[in-house]
Parts: C-alpha cells; structure tokens; sequence
C-alpha cells in the first residue's frame, strides 16, 4: 500500500503538469529542470541489445570521454541501451565504484555533469539510450546521510552496520523503513533523468532493496511526462516485475550454460530452464542473459577461460543472443579480451586486439538486428544432449538455430519438417541440403532462416 505521503506527491505532480504542452513547459515539482530532449527512440524491451561498460577498462583515460570516442564502435554491434557503471562520487578504502558517497555529484575521475551531458546526447544521436548503474543499498561511511539519525541500519548497540549476511565491510547499508531516506533516493534517481537526460538505470543488489521502495521510485520516474524510462534489476525476486522493472538478471540461465558447455549437462537442460522461467512471468517483462559481466570477469574468468576456449565462448553467446531474453555485451567480450577487469582500479583495453574475434560478434550481431525473428518469435525447442537446436517462428519468418555445444564435431537428427529442405546458412552463406541427420562441426554455430 502507498503511503498518503507518497500519494499526495503523485497528487502534487499531476496538478503540477496539467497543461503543459511540451516538456521543457514543465519545472519538476522538486526544483529540476529537463535538460535536452527527452530521447523518443528507447527501444521497447525484447528490441534491446545492452552493453555494459566498465569506466576504468573501457580506454586509457578511463573516463566517459573515453567512451564517447568509441560509441561509433558499440553501435557497430548493435548496441541500442549503454549500461554505464556507477559514475558518481565514490569512496571508501577499496576504490570500489559501488561505494557512493555522494548520489548527486559525477566523480571527478569520470569528468564532469557536462562531460555526461555530452555524452548521453552523442549516443542519443546514435539511436542509443543511456541508463546508469544506481546502487540504492548502501553507501560508502563518508556519505553525508550517515549524520541523518535512522537513515542506516543499526545492531542493537545503535552502531552502522554493512549490509548483512554480506562481506562488504567498505559500505554501510541504508535503513528503508525511514520514509525521508525514501523520498531523498527517489529525489536523487529523478536528478539524473531530468539533469542528464539518462533513459533509466540498471539497479545494483536489487533483491536487498524493499519491494514497496522500488515500486515507489519506478511510479515516481515514470510520472516524468514525456519519458520512456529503462530499468533494470540486478536480482532475481520474482516481484521485480510487480514494482515495474522490464527485466531482471538471469544467473539460473548463465549458470546452466557453463554446466552445459563444461561438465556435459545436456543442452536440453537449457531449453527446460527456459520455459519454466519464462512461464512465470507476463508478456512484456523480460531476463537479462549473457556470458560475462564486471562482477565474473574481475573475480572468476573471462568469457574464454569460463567457457574453455574462444571458440566456446562465442557458441555459449550465440545459444544466449538467440534465446529469448534481452542480450548482454560486457566490455572487451566481443574481442575475446583474455584478461580478467578489475572495477576497483584502472586496467585498460587494448582495442588494437582480437580483430578476427570482433568481426565474428559483429557478424552475430547484425543477423540479431536485421530479422525481427530473432528478438520476437515464438520459441520451439528440438535440442538434444550435445547440441542446441530451436525455431523461432514470428508471421511469414522462422529462424533454425542449431549450436554445438561441444568439443569435437558429431551428427545430429534433423526434425521432420527440415528433411529435403535446402537453405542458406546465414553465417557462411554456405547452401545446405537437410537429409535426416547434420554433421556439426566443433562448438559450431548455424543460423538458418525462412521468409
């Protein structure tokens, strides 16, 4: 249930915005005003292609000017929604960038409001939505908020504590049954729509944050007249959905695609998982799925050494990209960047590096985005123990994806209505005839498509 307080704010709001014929005609009730124009092309959700970029990997300087000069590059994947990790002020004896001391500020070591500004403009220009990394659990022990009495959890003693049943001692964890904490977390999540133009934000730890929280803060972003906003939670509760996030991480999903590709869990497995998942949760809403992300790549592998080799790893990411589900592209994963990434400092990229392994992820790419099969149509299964192999079916287009999941090459049973079929294979252009079995090479990956 809605606190009167908070109903009252909606009140206030809508009063507030009555007549205003375009945006810029409307000050926000709580003093900030709209910065740019609103972006108009956010993508709707099953249309997303996401990449997170970590800051101090992504370029030498280690700051958003040193994305700005590749975004050329993320959109030749693809790329539609920008996932920048935490850019504002951080502190704490770790370096961590999920330790924010202040929620309002950039941290300097990025650049400046200005910097951000210019940034989120050139990747709107782009056809390319921003959304920021929003860590609403915890704040570093310099925060000003720890003089707020009741604004951070307590032991019994009244002494702060970090968040519990965790090892993060750098950070001290927010109290949410404080209203005033509420309405300031939400007055700071609003700052950086309006003032920085950004599209939404990818939620960190949040299964740790109340639901009543998240739904409050998602009605107040989406009361911002002339918005699409984008949000995204890093967690797994099924009531995410309820409180208005479009997606959620899917670690059930990653976890099942390193069982199938190195311990010889059959590649059904997946397609099980899938449909259970996906079953309980409504039309719309959708999971986040990858092969890597900062919190994998800095503490347990690269996508290379988590699958085996390169050539696993891109098969994993081809059986991920062309699931249902939103993909996910971590920074340097589609040059297959050998190197674990710290976030907690500074080690970057050579982008000189792995041009063979980007042009195959750029090729994966442009099918995703050049047939809308692929991101909407309705999935069948045929898998079997050593191969993915699944149909998505959407009016006249149907796509054949067929993946092997497995060190040596070996045939496969072709289902009935492909036998005597011949077709192109996407990736090779290379003319196949279907009989009853296909030969597949080692961790091969083949895209057939029908008009």
């Amino acid at each position: 249930m809605k606190s009167y307080g908070y109903i009252l704010f909606l009140t206030i709001l809508t009063i507030f915005m009555n007549g205003c014929k375009k945006q810029s005609d409307c000050p926000d009730p709580m003093g900030y005003q709209q910065y740019g124009e609103p972006f108009s092309n956010v993508p709707a959700t099953e249309d997303m292609v996401m990449y997170e970029v970590n800051l101090r990997a992504f370029s030498q300087q280690g700051n958003l000017a040193g994305v700005h000069q590749k975004l050329d590059h993320l959109a030749s994947l693809g790329v539609n929604v920008i996932w920048l990790m935490p850019i504002q002020t951080n502190g704490g004896p770790l370096n961590s960038p999920y330790c924010i001391s202040n929620f309002y500020e950039v941290d300097e070591e990025y650049g400046t409001l200005e910097d951000l500004r210019t940034f989120v403009a050139e990747a709107h220009s782009r056809n390319m939505a921003v959304i920021l990394d929003w860590v609403a659990n915890h704040t570093s022990w310099d925060h000003p908020w720890i003089d707020s009495t009741g604004w951070h959890t307590t032991d019994v003693q009244g002494n702060i504590i970090h968040p519990s049943g965790t090892n993060w001692t750098d950070v001290a964890d927010l109290n949410f049954d404080n209203t005033a904490l509420q309405e300031q977390m939400i007055d700071a999540m609003r700052y950086w729509v309006l003032e920085a133009n950004v599209d939404g934000y990818r939620c960190d730890a949040a299964d740790y944050v109340p639901f009543d929280f998240w739904q409050k803060a998602i009605d107040s972003l989406r009361s911002i007249p002339n918005r699409e906003i984008i949000m995204l939670a890093e967690g797994a509760r099924t009531d995410h959905f309820d409180a208005g996030f479009d997606m959620n991480f899917d670690w059930n999903f990653y976890n099942k695609g390193k069982e199938i590709f190195n311990q010889g869990t059959p590649a059904t497995h997946w397609a099980t998982l899938h449909q259970y998942t996906y079953g309980s949760i409504e039309e719309g809403k959708h999971k986040l799925r990858f092969t890597s992300n900062h919190d994998e790549c800095a503490w347990h592998d690269t996508p290379i050494g988590l699958y085996g080799s390169l050539d696993a790893s891109i098969a994993a990411f081809a059986a991920t990209l062309f699931y249902p589900g939103v993909p996910l592209l971590y920074t340097g994963q589609e040059i297959g960047y050998p190197t674990q990434l710290p976030f907690f400092s500074n080690l970057p990229v050579d982008w000189n590096y792995g041009q063979s392994t980007l042009s195959r992820y750029q090729q994966l790419m442009e099918v995703y985005k050049t047939y809308d099969v692929c991101r909407n149509g309705v999935f069948e299964d045929f898998s079997s123990t050593d191969a993915v192999l699944f149909k998505r079916v959407n009016n006249q287009e149907t796509l054949w994806c067929i993946i092997n999941t497995k060190n040596n090459s070996h045939h496969i049973n072709v289902p009935n209505e492909l036998q005597g079929v011949h077709l192109v294979e996407e990736l090779t252009g290379q003319q196949i005839g279907f009989s009853n079995t296909l030969e597949l090479l080692n961790f091969g990956v083949y895209l057939f498509f029908i008009e």
